[in-house]
């Protein structure tokens, strides 16, 4: 890639870097020194600009606080083994900000002005860039409507920024999750695939819920008959089964995630069965009892690998087997820590040096 659009920069003059803690990186806390920012007007996207980390005023009637024109991206640069600094399959997350920018009618981000937005930024908050086990500088590309008008209707204005954050492990433990039978994430036809604001927010108050009753987060089923699993939380949920990786195939209402398509690939080049189909409640259940179910996991950005320690079914809880140094979940996190930091090969051409 070659660096030709224009990017105005503003560098700070007080950078917060002799404040980062690195051996104390809470998740989404602490920010980098700049952020990227261009704005959407007259039907194409005007001068780039990198300036330092800050508020910023919208309107009272800003029509994305009223209408939920809201969309973003969650992804990770690696510091690498010889120094460097690299991004994991940044080209994946910049074509799923498009198709959530498409369900959401607002518009593409080319790929020149999202790459060299994204990389010059990091360039320049490299020093960010943790270098700890487990650590991360998490990127959040985002866009949002602009308009200050009040009417239902695709805003004619939008802005789309990037920050990033210095962050450590998301979860330092298996997960309690339980099966979501009553609330709904998101149906087929709808949104769920776009990683939309508003998805986020619906999905808070039966998380809430189940966080009372002591689990961490939820396995979201199907809104027709509660019964067919969607995701875990905000990851994407992966079982192994008899040997088998199984995880639900991809539909309107199921995100696309990257860490998702990575793993089952590794499963694939490790030669384990993967299949992706419509897994219910009911089998993961059967699974356990039969002592069928080996492992259960969240895939996302946030958390990379999460496992899962207990499952809740209608009142009951099941516990799974304690995952074992082999165990898929442990090889396949350690095979993604190995490509995204340098020291293991990366065949498949993920990552992608800033």
């Amino acid at each position: 890639m070659i660096d030709i659009l224009p990017i105005r920069t503003q560098r700070t003059t007080a950078s917060r870097l002799t404040e980062l803690d690195p051996a104390n990186l809470e998740f989404g806390k602490v920010y980098s020194d700049h952020m990227f920012a261009v704005d959407y007007h007259n039907g194409e996207w005007q001068e780039a600009q990198i300036v330092p980390y800050g508020d910023m005023a919208v309107s009272p009637a800003n029509s994305a606080l009223h209408y939920g024109q809201s969309i973003f991206e969650g992804m990770k640069a690696y510091h690498q083994n010889d120094g460097g600094v690299a991004l994991f399959r940044p080209l994946d997350n910049w074509a799923r900000l498009n198709a959530s920018a498409d369900r959401m009618c607002m518009p593409n981000i080319s790929e020149e002005l999202f790459m060299q937005g994204l990389s010059e930024l990091i360039r320049i908050d490299s020093a960010w860039v943790p270098t700890g086990g487990g650590s991360s500088l998490y990127i959040r590309p985002f866009m949002f409507a602009t308009d200050g008008f009040i009417g239902v209707r695709p805003s004619e204005s939008y802005r789309f920024m990037i920050f990033t954050s210095p962050v450590g492990l998301y979860y330092n433990k298996p997960l309690r999750v339980r099966f979501e039978q009553k609330y709904v994430r998101s149906a087929e036809g709808g949104a769920g695939y776009a990683k939309a604001a508003g998805n986020y927010g619906g999905a808070m108050y039966p998380t809430k819920l189940a966080q009372k009753e002591g689990y961490n987060q939820l396995i979201w089923t199907d809104a027709t008959e509660h019964q067919y699993v969607e995701e875990s939380g905000t990851m994407n949920a992966i079982f192994v089964i008899d040997g088998r990786v199984v995880t639900p195939s991809l539909s309107t209402s199921i995100l696309d995630g990257v860490t998702r398509r990575s793993v089952l690939q590794l499963a694939r080049d490790m030669g384990i069965p993967v299949e992706e189909r419509k897994v219910s409640s009911r089998e993961i259940v059967e699974a356990l009892e039969a002592g069928k179910l080996e492992e259960a996991f969240g895939a996302g950005t946030a958390a990379t690998i999460a496992p899962i320690a207990t499952i809740g079914y209608q009142g009951h809880d099941y516990d799974l087997p304690k995952v074992s140094p082999n165990a898929f979940s442990k090889r396949v996190g350690a095979a993604l820590d190995a490509i995204r930091t340098g020291e293991g090969a990366d065949v498949h051409n993920w990552m992608v040096r800033v």
